[in-house]
């Protein structure tokens, strides 16, 4: 019995001094590697977007880009179906169907971020739009650049599909 002990302990001790060994060998090797690999990742994220702000802004800390949709009011008519999709390039299209009207409006352009890092701005042929970005939303804004207030507020939520 003290045999089987001494063999299963030696045994334990083994393996753990080689996981160990494993451990500092697969550690040294991949600080080495993750020096060489932490590089190109850095020099990706700027070239894709560089933040116009510091700290956690939606513009660096939300995953933003996607395609938006919301039915947004009309004066003379039941509403707007929009779909806005914004592209990781800064480059956004966007769609608005008149609803009972045979009328669709398509554009594309690029966007801007504010100086805070949380409200875009699209820069299109006719589209002029601001909204502000939030966790897989989009509120749209007035003119402004402030949230549109009053009875009809929720319809100019979008959500992310």
């Amino acid at each position: 019995m003290k045999n089987k002990m001494f063999i299963l302990g030696i045994g334990a001790a083994l393996f753990l001094a080689s996981c160990s060994k494993k451990e500092t060998v697969e550690t040294s090797g991949t600080s080495t590697d993750s020096a060489t690999a932490v590089q190109p990742v850095a020099t990706d994220s700027i070239t894709k977007a560089t933040p116009t702000a510091a700290g956690d802004t939606s513009e660096n800390s939300l995953d933003w880009n996607g395609t938006y949709e919301a039915v947004v009011p009309c004066a003379d008519c039941p509403g707007i179906k929009t779909s806005l999709t914004l592209n990781d390039d800064k480059t956004f299209s966007i769609t608005e169907e008149y609803l009972d009207r045979n009328s669709k409006n398509q554009d594309k352009g690029s966007f801007t971020w504010d100086t805070t890092g949380s409200v875009i701005t699209l820069k299109g042929k006719t589209a002029n739009y601001k909204y502000k970005v939030g966790e897989n939303i989009l509120i749209q804004l007035d003119m402004d650049g402030k949230e549109i207030d009053g009875p009809h507020k929720d319809l100019y939520i979008f959500k992310k599909k």
